[in-house]
This record gives C-alpha cells, sequence and structure tokens, in this order.
C-alpha cells in the first residue's frame, strides 16, 4: 500500500465508509459472469531463462526499503521486506501466478479441495511427502493448528496485526496420516485459499511469547529455498543462505542479500556495485537507458582542456580564475569562483562515472499490482454530499491521466476500472460505468442541484486600507515580488517539510467574475496553472472578446479547450478543498497529477488548495488522521478482494470511546449495502457466484464517489545484464530458486 513516493507500511485490517444509500447504479445489471476478466495490461519482464543455462553460485544484492522491524508478517509493523524474507525462506501453500490468480504450489501441495459443504465446510490439505523444516521435522498438522490459534484473535496476549479467515475457523485435524491436514469451519469461507501464507513452525506461533519476539529479528527454522543467515541492522543487510534441507529445485544463487538503500541512493548504489536488482522512480530509469549515449558522447565537451594563449593547455579551473582577474576580480573572488568551478567539474565526473557503471544493468518495466486513486474525504464539509463527490468524479479525465504517468514510460496507459481487481484477475470488470465518465456539463449540474451557483454571495474578510499615491505602487510592487518567489518556493521543495498552500481557481488565478477566454502564447495548454497562464516575454496579455489581437495569436483565435466557469459558493461560502500532496523528491509523479487534477476541478468551478507535506507525515498526520478533502495515494489489489478489500470499503462504525473506527477506510465514505455484498462473497463457495458478489460491490463503491481508480502503478526495476528470472514480476510471486547469472558462452 503506498502512495507514489511514499510506503504505506502494514495498517490494522479494519476499515469505515459513509455514503447516501439512495442511488441508481446502472452497471450493476451488468456484473454477470460473460464479463471477461481479459489479460494483464502488462507482462512481467524478468529476463525468463531456463534453468539449465543460469549458473550455479553467485549473491544477488536487492535493494528493500529498509531492514524490516519483524520478520513476522502477520504483525503489525511488517512492511514489503518482511514479506520478500517470508517468500523465500517459508511454506506459502498459494502463490499468484502471472495473471494475478492464485496457484497451487506444488512444493508443498499435492492437493487441497473442500471435501465438505454440509454441515460445515471442510477442506483437506494433502502435503507433499518431502516438506520438512530446516530442523528435520516434518510439516504437519501440528503447525496449521498453531498458527491458527495465534490468528484466530481470541487471546489477545497474541500482538496479530490481522486475524480474517482464521477467525471463521473451528478446529484443525490431523486427516488419515500425517501427510494430511483437515481444516472445519465454523462458518463458510470462500477465500480459504488465502490461509496459512506463509505458513510458520509451531516454533515461532506456538505461545503469545514466541510470537511476539521470537521472529523479530530472525528466523531460526525455515522450510523453503533459503534460510536466514543474519540480519545485521548496522549494514542494512539480510543475508540468506541456500537451505541445505530443500527438497524442491535447488536454488542457483549460493546467497540472496536484501540490501536497504533508500530511492534516491539506488542509482550510486546500482553504479557503485553495492546492487544487482532494485526498484526505481522514473528519473533513474532515464539514466540508465541513457547512460550508453551519454558514455559515448564524445570529446569536446565539458571538462575537456582550454587553449588559452600559445600552446598553452588551462584546466577549467585555471581558466576561469584568470578570466576573473582580467576583468577586475580580486583574487580572493576569483579564488573562491574557483573552488566552487573545481566541486562543479567533481560533482560532473562522478556523474559521468556513475552513467559509465550504469551500462551494466537494464530497465525492465511492468506494472504493479497496485493502483493509484484519488480519495475523497466524505466525513465532513463539501464532500460529505455525495453529488459534490460524484461531480469531482465527473471532472476528472482519467484516460489522461493514466496517460500523463504511463505513456512516457513506454506502458500502456489505461484508466483502471475496478476497485477490487486488476485486468486479468478472475474478479476484475471495468465497472466504472456506475459512475459515468468524465463530463463537464454533468459536473456543474450536479454542484448547482447541490446548491453551488456561479458567483453565490461570500461573507469575505475586511481588507486592509490601501495605501495611496508612491506608496501603494511600491507595496503593489513588493507584493508581487514575494508571490513570484512564494511560487519558485513551491516548485523547488525539498522534501524536508511543508512546503507551503497555494490556491488553484482562486483570484490570484482568474479575477472573479471574468470568465473571459485567456489567450495563450503558442505552445501553451488550456487549463494550465496560474503562473503558466501569464503569456511569455513581457506581456501578461489578456484578450476580451472584439478585443485587439495580441503579439501571440491571430485576431479572433480561440483559447483552446472549456474555460473555467467563476468560483462556486453556498451559504457565504467559496466551494474550496484542501488537496494534500507529498513534497519528497520521489513524489514529483504524484504532484504532477495532482496539478492536472487541480486543474480539471477549476474547469467546473471547484478551487483547490493544494497542501504539500513532508513524506514522513504525509500518510499518518494527514490521509489516516482525515486531516484532507482530497488526497492521492496507492492501494494494492489482492487475489482474495473479498477478504482483503473490505476493509479498505466497509462502513465506519462508531468505537466504544465514541470515535469512529474506519479501519482501512480512509475516505471514511461507506453504506450497508456494500458490507452486505462482501459478507455473502466471503460466505459463498461458489466461485462464480461469489465473484459476481463481488462486483456487485466494486459498482456499489464506484457509486458512491469517495475513491477514483485512476491508472495502475508503473513498476519500473533496474536489473544487472545477465540476471535472469528477476526483474519487474508484475502480479507474479518471485520464484527465488530460479533467479541467477546466465552462463558465460
Amino acid at each position: 500500500m503506498s502512495h507514489d513516493g511514499v510506503g504505506l507500511r502494514a495498517v490494522t485490517r479494519s476499515v469505515a465508509f459513509l455514503t447516501a444509500g439512495v442511488l441508481a447504479v446502472p452497471a450493476l445489471a451488468g456484473c454477470s459472469e460473460q464479463d471477461e476478466a481479459g489479460k494483464p495490461a502488462a507482462g512481467q519482464d524478468i529476463a525468463s531463462a531456463k534453468r539449465d543455462r543460469i549458473a550455479d553460485g553467485g549473491t544477488l544484492h536487492w535493494a528493500v526499503d529498509n531492514v524490516p522491524e519483524t520478520l513476522n508478517t502477520f504483525q503489525a509493523d511488517a512492511d514489503a521486506a518482511t514479506s520478500r524474507v517470508a517468500g523465500a525462506v517459508l511454506p506459502s501453500l498459494y502463490r499468484l501466478d502471472t495473471n494475478g490468480r492464485a496457484r497451487r504450489n506444488p512444493d508443498y501441495l499435492e492437493g487441497a479441495k473442500v471435501v465438505e459443504r454440509e454441515p460445515r465446510q471442510v477442506v483437506l490439505y494433502k502435503l507433499d511427502q518431502q516438506a520438512v523444516w530446516s530442523d528435520g521435522r516434518e510439516i504437519g498438522a501440528a503447525d496449521f493448528s498453531a498458527q491458527w490459534r495465534a490468528l484466530s484473535g481470541r487471546d489477545t496476549a497474541y500482538w496479530t496485526a490481522r486475524n480474517a479467515g482464521y477467525d471463521r475457523i473451528e478446529k484443525i485435524e490431523r486427516g488419515k496420516n500425517d501427510l494430511e491436514v483437515r481444516v472445519t469451519f465454523k462458518k463458510p469461507y470462500a477465500d480459504w485459499q488465502s490461509l496459512f501464507s506463509p505458513l510458520y513452525p509451531k516454533d515461532v506461533m506456538g505461545t503469545p511469547d514466541t510470537f511476539n519476539d521470537s521472529a523479530r529479528r530472525g528466523l531460526k527454522v525455515t522450510a523453503g529455498p533459503f534460510a536466514v543467515d543474519s540480519v545485521d541492522r548496522r549494514s542494512g543487510d539480510v543475508t540468506l543462505k541456500r537451505n541445505p534441507r530443500w527438497w524442491g529445485r535447488p536454488a542457483k544463487l549460493s546467497e540472496l542479500v536484501l540490501r536497504a538503500v533508500p530511492r534516491e541512493k539506488r542509482a550510486a548504489a546500482l553504479a557503485g556495485g553495492r546492487l544487482d536488482l532494485a526498484e526505481i522512480d522514473a528519473s533513474e530509469a532515464h539514466r540508465i537507458t541513457s547512460a550508453d549515449r551519454e558514455a559515448k558522447g564524445g570529446g569536446g565537451g565539458k571538462g575537456a582542456p582550454l587553449t588559452h594563449g600559445p600552446g598553452a593547455a588551462l584546466t577549467p579551473g585555471r581558466a576561469l580564475r584568470s578570466w576573473a582577474i582580467a576583468h577586475g576580480s580580486d583574487e580572493e573572488a576569483a579564488d573562491q569562483e574557483t573552488t566552487a568551478r573545481k566541486k562543479r567539474a567533481k560533482a560532473v565526473a562522478k556523474y559521468a562515472g556513475q552513467q559509465s557503471a550504469l551500462r551494466d544493468f537494464v530497465v525492465r518495466k511492468s506494472l504493479e499490482p497496485a493502483f493509484t486513486q484519488l480519495a475523497l474525504n466524505g466525513s465532513e464539509g463539501p464532500l460529505a454530499d455525495e453529488r459534490v463527490r460524484r461531480a469531482v468524479a465527473r471532472a476528472l479525465d482519467r484516460e489522461e491521466l493514466a496517460k500523463a504517468v504511463l505513456e512516457p514510460l513506454g506502458l500502456p496507459a489505461e484508466p483502471v476500472g475496478s476497485h477490487l481487481a486488476l485486468a486479468g484477475q478472475h474478479a476484475y470488470a471495468d465497472n466504472s460505468g456506475a459512475l459515468g465518465d468524465q463530463d463537464t456539463r454533468e459536473a456543474q449540474a450536479l454542484l448547482s442541484d447541490a446548491g453551488w451557483v456561479v458567483g453565490g454571495s461570500v461573507k469575505e474578510k475586511k481588507k486592509p486600507k490601501k495605501a495611496a499615491g508612491a506608496e501603494a505602487s511600491k507595496a503593489a510592487k513588493g507584493k508581487n515580488a514575494k508571490d513570484s518567489k512564494d511560487s519558485r518556493d513551491t516548485d523547488d521543495a525539498d522534501g524536508s517539510g511543508d512546503d507551503g498552500t497555494y490556491i488553484v481557481g482562486g483570484a490570484d488565478d482568474k479575477p472573479a467574475g471574468d470568465e473571459s477566454p485567456t489567450v495563450l502564447a503558442p505552445g501553451r495548454r488550456d487549463g494550465a496553472s496560474g503562473a503558466e497562464k501569464h503569456l511569455a516575454q513581457d506581456g501578461q496579455q489578456q484578450l476580451k472578446p472584439g478585443g485587439a489581437p495580441g503579439a501571440y495569436a491571430p485576431k479572433g483565435t480561440r483559447a483552446p479547450g472549456p474555460a473555467a466557469v467563476g468560483p462556486l459558493a453556498k451559504n457565504g461560502k467559496p466551494l474550496s478543498l484542501r488537496f494534500v500532496l507529498p513534497s519528497g523528491p520521489g513524489s514529483q509523479s504524484l504532484r504532477a497529477v495532482g496539478d492536472r487534477i487541480a486543474r480539471m476541478l477549476d474547469r467546473v468551478g471547484i478551487r483547490t488548495e493544494i497542501s504539500k507535506v513532508a513524506d514522513d507525515s504525509y500518510f499518518k498526520d494527514h490521509i489516516a488522521s482525515g486531516q484532507y478533502d482530497l488526497a492521492l495515494y496507492s492501494w494494492p489489489v489482492s487475489a482474495f478482494p473479498a477478504t482483503d478489500a473490505r476493509p479498505i470499503y466497509a462502513k465506519p462504525v462508531p468505537a466504544a470511546d465514541g470515535s469512529l473506527n474506519v479501519e482501512q477506510n480512509f475516505t471514511r465514505v461507506g453504506t450497508d449495502q456494500v458490507d452486505q455484498l462482501f459478507d455473502q462473497a466471503v460466505a459463498e463457495l461458489d466461485a462464480d457466484e461469489s465473484r459476481s458478489l463481488v462486483r456487485k460491490a466494486d459498482s456499489r463503491i464506484w457509486a458512491a464517489a469517495a475513491s477514483i481508480p485512476l491508472y495502475q502503478r508503473p513498476q519500473l526495476t533496474a536489473a544487472r545484464n545477465g540476471l535472469a528470472n528477476a526483474g519487474a514480476f508484475g502480479f507474479q510471486t518471485p520464484v527465488y530458486e530460479d533467479m541467477g547469472y546466465l552462463k558465460k558462452s
């Protein structure tokens, strides 16, 4: 779960939602099993190779965001690195294929199926005969039972983050022999395949003390192609080595090192030989793809010796010093300039060296099993009105937003049509028709129906008296200079904290009541931000209808695209929404999307106050606490949406202390009907009928207009040349034992 550039750590599995219930949902009738899930929008890119082409041995250094706080995936502070370790060293009875669908893992299971439905659902697991823990003990019913008891929620001494599914189990027994495990459910559970993946040994799950503490810093007993060798928090390395008791296909790598490297430092770590595989941002991907071209740029560029006088070769620093003295600078100033030049030259040389080293890498790209959404906080303010939320949604051109992010990366740019699955997954269907496509007039009509009208009376704050004469002129110039500086400061945010707030659609963008089109300089796009609307060079020229033609457009030229309407107001208050975005260096793409959304909303009269906040406070202090109106962040999708998505969209319920328990529903909008559809889907053992219920729930979520899926997140991975079966995995669970380096030809 993450917003682009900001990691969203594991959160308690529960949720809340708050929508008006009487909605027309035209797409419900179309949610039949005739709808096909289709294929993934993008395939995986992992340099697939057969095992006989891969050398035996070698170490893979794979970047993670941080050393995991715990190796127990069922604890609240588990993260992506925790899951990566578990995937390599612990049993997963089911794993995802390239379409994001759960498949039986033959290394652990010979078979698993529902053998009884009445009076209770019973699932029979048949384990692989060779499946053993690294201490030699067979994997069996005792391990299943210990994990169930730890995660059932009955014993609060276990510090568990989730118990979905395990709370439906009545008992676990040994079958006809030690290789069979019978699981009896007290309530039907459609997503039973989601359980026991990963499976921990009873040594970890057996008591609250071992569950809470023993697996935080290490795992002594494992059962995967790799085993945990060490967790070094000082160096930031988690080292996994081949498991000598592994009964499946032997791991090709001798070591797998998960190395904590911040995203902004990964390009340097790749160039320095510290990493072989790393997820990267678009800017680093561009560096790698252009490295070969830059390395072949040839001489004569920056840093080449300069000829100054007959036969005298000068370095750039010496030449600059000589020039400075000749033009009146004193020697101290010249030396300062020389020092600055040398520092720049050193930085350029370092960059050039990194670019040369980056030629050893290739960018592999796919789409993550996650989507970025616009979240609308419906707990209070204008967005508590469903009509306003729907107006926001109808103002958005989701196709334009998807293209802006994905097309420059060479990835398919299709808007996401479901909250609960992605193209290729069983439950996927495009249910966005329940809300409707972009429609400016419909958005304006919804706002008007909600009482927000153009030119509505607004209670203005008292303004200070204006200065007269020269003082007024001086004050105006000072304000303009300050506004210009503030704009530059906002654009150059360094991610260190709150970068300020600016208003899109406010008085600074366009005078109130002035609905005449703005004539733009050639090449400018309509709907630009306030700064972009100023004409080039000396002019800030606007033409009224019938006015004289300006220097940048012939007479009668029409401004492209629809003009923004005037600000809307109701009961003396303007329609203005606080749009919170992260300010960190890895969030440029998200901020660009936010700016586009703000301009789209401005066209229907909705003002946005964009607040850029520090990455480390973005989610905790704003999204989770409800301190926002609009926000952008991402959710992963699951092969088991009836279980895993319910907390994200369930209706909030009052807690015992009077607060609202929203679980993971940070839009705070939900309905009883959505909850009922999830409950029915998770208890329906007919797979087709269960998926139909999930799709109906998705249609209702679309109609509530509290979260608007935009696009599937890009997945960019830098991989060392010759590394096979690793890269941009897409949906598929990594097959750790098949990763390795190609044999030298």
